[in-house]
């Protein structure tokens, strides 16, 4: 479809949202649908003892709406999801908003944004279609937003690296191997829903 052809709406969207042929309308409310998804996501969450960083359900959200809306979308999901919090809505872990964007855990929030466009562009380049190189680019995701997380961590409570690291990191390497395979098994059912498949 040329640019020539779209409607405004569908310019807008495929300008600034990569949304091709839909509507601003319906590339919003995927936007505003991958928030919800993360923030659903965000309530799965486990305090585990010795570190402020409960283990949750985030980084699935995070990886399957990235891999699913693309770089664009995805990003935009996030940045979305980070706003709702930032006005006080309870979407982040333990239902807690604004002030996890200052605490301890606000590194892994910001990092999601990275990781959701790397994983969608993953996505736009053919990643996504067969489960291998889905679950590689959904590990190059996890390890972009671990790198904010565990510097903010090591910052926020002054310790050594290799104590962020058992603090920030190895409690929960196990759990995000199986939540981004478990991402990379929806993605199928995700094609589905978005039509693309």
């Amino acid at each position: 479809m040329s640019v020539l052809s779209m409607t405004p709406s569908q310019s807008i969207a495929s300008a600034v949202l990569g949304g091709g042929k839909q509507s601003l309308t319906n590339n919003i409310l995927l936007v505003l649908a991958g928030s919800v998804l993360i923030a659903l996501s965000a309530q799965i969450a486990i305090p585990v003892a010795g570190s402020p960083v409960p283990a949750t359900g985030q980084t699935f959200g995070v990886l399957l709406v990235g891999m699913a809306l693309g770089s664009r979308r995805g990003a935009l999901a996030v940045i979305a999801y980070l706003l709702e919090g930032a006005m006080g809505a309870p979407v982040f872990a333990l239902g807690t908003s604004a002030p996890a964007l200052v605490g301890p855990t606000a590194g892994y929030l910001y990092g999601f944004v990275p990781a959701a466009f790397v994983v969608g562009y993953l996505a736009e380049k053919g990643w996504d279609r067969n489960p291998v190189s889905t679950a590689l680019a959904m590990l190059a995701g996890n390890i972009l937003l671990y790198v904010p997380g565990l510097i903010w961590l090591g910052l926020m409570i002054g310790t050594t690296p290799s104590k962020t690291l058992a603090i920030g990191f190895i409690p929960y390497a196990g759990v995000d191997i199986a939540k981004l395979i478990l991402a990379a098994a929806m993605m199928p059912l995700a094609w589905k829903f978005l039509g693309k498949k």
